[in-house]
C-alpha cells in the first residue's frame, strides 16, 4: 500500500500555485517538498502545515494508491 498526493499537486494548479509557493505558505523544506513529489514518507505535523496553509483537510492532498496496493 502506498501514499499518493496526486491531490495535492491537482490542488495547486487549481490555486494557481507552484511547489514554490507551497513550499512558502506551509514553510517546508526543499527536501520535504522532494519528498512529497517523489511519493515519500513524510511526518504528519508537515501534512498538518500544508493543509492549514492551503486551508484543506488531509483527504484533499492525498490518498492511497490502490493500485500499488493491490500489485498492480
Amino acid at each position: 500500500m502506498r501514499i499518493t498526493y496526486k491531490k495535492l499537486w491537482k490542488l495547486l494548479i487549481d490555486k494557481n500555485m507552484n511547489k514554490g509557493d507551497l513550499q512558502k505558505m506551509a514553510r517546508l523544506s526543499a527536501s520535504s517538498v522532494a519528498k512529497l513529489s517523489k511519493g515519500a514518507n513524510v511526518q504528519t505535523d508537515l501534512l498538518v502545515r500544508i493543509c492549514e496553509a492551503l486551508n484543506c483537510d488531509t483527504a484533499d492532498i492525498m490518498e492511497i494508491d490502490r493500485d500499488e496496493r493491490e500489485g498492480k
